[in-house]
């Protein structure tokens, strides 16, 4: 009998994984499912979008294989949008690198900057492919707590020294999955001086760059790191264009850092079908109108959860951006996040994310992603009610 890379010992379960086992065993016994458990827009793709992506596929030129030249007209489409975002200049032939979804670059990441036994430090909760690909470069993960009493920042201070000897990596994410937390640009900054101090890659993962509902924008990491010192920021399509099925995003940074990545990514595949780059450039280049209206949607959902939540007695914070709720849980619940979430949807057909599947400091709490109309979110909710009672 054969055996198995010990790499993959961590990755025998995840997160999506263990509930979509609790949502067929559901489904299973006749259960309606509402699935607040995964944040997959329900949101469609803009016209304009579908349209420059139609328009390649009679095209036979796009039909072969893409290499990396090939992707020029998306790296400047993608490096003029950063540039008249946030007003750091790039450079679009060294600094930009396409990526199909953002979860390649920081799952890739890892094998271009850690050696075996290497730590990366990670925020706990944190999304999982984080810690999926440190484990796949045999690297060790040193989780950084996330709590409310530090508006789910990590303390950097409180990383032991014998931890930082043997770490290369950092990496970060806001606004932030799962706990909603938002970070200014002086936190940015004293990041930056801290992975500078201490020889660090940080990496920033940036999904949820236009999901804010303050009124201000969320800082970008080479805004604290404009030289690109040691900061690489991985973008998605995902979110604010409904393209999560089209797999497309991009890298942005140290010019080493791409050229390190693009190295392991010509391992492993070439780029997308040249019309989803097609259809990238369109979102990028064309009226942002659609992306405000994606930002409205959400912020009406998020204040019809709220609503709901506090009728039924449920004080959840309001979130200042991304498409979740981070929910303390009630008694007698409060430590079983995982047993809350298979027995409410298994009960009621309402699926949740438990929070501690983003890590050890994620216990106590759930995640509701905000993927139906307000309706169907208010229906959850008292469904949710008659569990609880």
């Amino acid at each position: 009998m054969f055996s198995f890379a010990d790499r993959l010992r961590p990755l025998r379960t995840n997160v999506f994984a263990d509930m979509d086992q609790a949502k067929a065993r559901a489904r299973a016994t006749g259960q309606s499912i509402i699935d607040l458990s995964l944040g997959s827009s329900d949101l469609p793709t803009p016209p304009h979008v579908l349209a420059a992506i139609a328009e390649s596929l009679p095209d036979a030129s796009t039909h072969g294989y893409l290499l990396f030249h090939g992707t020029q007209s998306f790296r400047e489409a993608a490096a003029t949008w950063y540039t008249q975002r946030f007003g750091v200049s790039v450079d679009p032939d060294t600094e930009v690198l396409p990526l199909i979804g953002s979860q390649e670059g920081t799952g890739h990441l890892p094998l271009a900057v850690l050696n075996p036994g290497d730590f990366a430090l990670l925020q706990d909760p944190g999304y999982p492919s984080h810690a999926g690909g440190v484990y796949l470069a045999s690297g060790q993960v040193y989780p950084m707590p996330l709590l409310a009493e530090n508006d789910f920042l990590p303390i950097f201070a409180d990383i032991p020294e014998a931890v930082l000897e043997q770490a290369k990596l950092m990496v970060l994410s806001y606004p932030h999955n799962p706990t909603t937390a938002v970070a200014c640009l002086t936190f940015f900054q004293a990041a930056v001086e801290f992975c500078q101090q201490h020889g660090l890659v940080l990496a920033h993962d940036f999904p949820y760059v236009d999901l804010v509902f303050t009124g201000s924008k969320p800082p970008s990491i080479l805004q604290a790191d404009s030289e690109k010192t040691v900061a690489i920021e991985f973008f998605t399509f995902s979110k604010s264009h409904n393209m999560g099925g089209f797999r497309v995003g991009f890298a942005i940074g140290n010019a080493n850092l791409i050229r390190a990545l693009r190295q392991v990514k010509a391992a492993v595949d070439f780029n997308q079908y040249q019309g989803i780059l097609n259809g990238a450039i369109a979102a990028l280049t064309c009226s942002q109108a659609h992306v405000t209206q994606v930002v409205q949607t959400f912020q009406q959902r998020r204040d019809r959860a709220i609503a709901a939540l506090h009728r039924i007695g449920w004080e959840v914070p309001t979130p200042a951006a991304t498409m979740y709720l981070w929910a303390a849980l009630p008694d007698p619940w409060q430590r079983r996040s995982v047993e809350f979430c298979q027995q409410l949807v298994e009960t009621t057909g309402v699926a949740l994310s438990p929070g501690a599947g983003f890590g050890k400091a994620g216990e106590g709490y759930v995640r509701f992603a905000l993927v139906h109309q307000p309706a169907i979110l208010e229906t959850a909710i008292d469904r949710i009610a008659n569990f609880l009672a």
